[in-house]
């Protein structure tokens, strides 16, 4: 039997999962994480039914590119008769040129990491990986799966920036990201003319008005800096506001750079932590302050994602704060009950009521469906 490895490598945690190749779909084997947020860093792995069947605790590596190495070495010895196939890759910008899943060769990881200035936390996150990956394992087979495909296809009326048009002939357009989520939700929903805003909530957030299952508008753009507020980073800001502290306040690019990439958002607010559970748990009015913050960016963009599609039948909230956190929920959708939304869980009623849902996501499922694509 073959074998697929979904590898998901974030800013913030490396995610994977192990299927097995059958007839009938992928069968998931194991399933595993690594949060490089943590003090020490936490490697588990759990098979199918969620029971722990290995905890490394903080791995003997320093890097991301040590750890692709000592995480096949981990996999290979699950597996059982299985021959590991296919390593599938989260790569979360593919630029203008990548549309679709795509075998991994060195020229290819050449033209990706000339995205890098647009994805400075993700980019080389993904990368390391494949590199490593590359060196110790020549043979085995690695397919990128892109964050930007789900978007690709955004009308020029969403596409575009408002700049004169030879700006996005040099690439500079809103691609949009978290596209391997997005399209795991569109894909448990099937009923034609469906209209979904989909809002996946972590250490990075963006919406998707999804139609159809398709990606009719989504709030991040060019970088995943854009749009809603998140963890460490500010989403949308005046462009003024840079302008200003570039010429009178002489601040550097990098220290811009550095300012809206890890000092903002949630932290920036809040004074206190980037992290949601942290703030939730506090009695510090900055907190609060940072919740409601949040809160009504993600209300206030759901209503700009419905405007693209005339309209909304669902409310979908996926990612960590997403699904786990029903106070951020209950927030968001107090700010939006001018628009008819239901309570969470009821169905969408005769008078057009939206409906509200807390989804799990499975970019590794996803990633590892592409990756059998590519293989086969």
């Amino acid at each position: 039997m073959k074998a697929i490895l979904a590898l998901n490598s974030g800013s913030s945690s490396v995610k994977f999962a192990l299927y097995e190749t059958q007839s009938s779909g992928l069968v998931l084997l194991f399933r595993g994480l690594l949060d490089l947020h943590a003090t020490v860093g936490q490697f588990a792995v759990k098979d199918a039914a969620g029971k722990l069947v290995q905890d490394a605790g903080s791995p003997a590596v320093d890097s991301q590119a040590d750890l692709a190495t000592s995480l096949l070495d981990r996999v290979e010895q699950l597996l059982e008769g299985q021959e590991l196939v296919a390593v599938g890759h989260r790569i979360v910008h593919g630029g203008p040129k990548y549309a679709a899943p795509v075998q991994i060769d060195a020229k290819i990881i050449e033209v990706l990491a000339q995205l890098t200035p647009l994805a400075p936390l993700h980019q080389p996150a993904c990368l390391d990986p494949v590199r490593s990956i590359m060196v110790s394992r020549p043979k085995l087979r690695q397919v990128a799966c892109f964050d930007t495909a789900f978007h690709h296809d955004l009308a020029p009326i969403y596409r575009r920036f408002a700049l004169p048009l030879e700006y996005e002939a040099r690439g500079i357009r809103r691609y949009g990201f978290h596209g391997l989520s997005f399209e795991y939700i569109a894909r448990q929903f099937n009923q034609p003319d469906l209209r979904l805003v989909v809002a996946h909530l972590g250490s990075g957030c963006s919406l998707c008005a999804i139609h159809d299952g398709k990606s009719v508008n989504t709030t991040m753009s060019l970088t995943p800096l854009d749009g809603l507020m998140m963890a460490t980073r500010s989403g949308s800001i005046d462009p003024g506001v840079l302008l200003y502290l570039q010429q009178s306040e002489r601040v550097s690019a990098a220290e811009i750079e550095d300012l809206l990439y890890h000092k903002s958002g949630l932290l920036g607010v809040s004074g206190l932590s980037a992290d949601m559970r942290t703030l939730l748990a506090s009695s510090d009015s900055r907190a609060k302050e940072a919740i409601d913050q949040f809160c009504a960016r993600i209300a206030e963009q759901t209503a700009v994602m419905a405007t693209a599609m005339d309209g909304m039948d669902m409310l979908i909230f996926t990612g960590g704060i997403g699904e786990h956190s029903q106070e951020i929920r209950d927030n968001v959708c107090a700010r939006l009950k001018w628009i008819g939304l239901s309570r969470e869980g009821e169905s969408v009623n005769a008078d057009h009521r939206i409906a509200v849902r807390a989804i799990p996501t499975d970019e590794e499922f996803v990633i590892a469906l592409h990756t059998i694509g590519v293989v086969n």
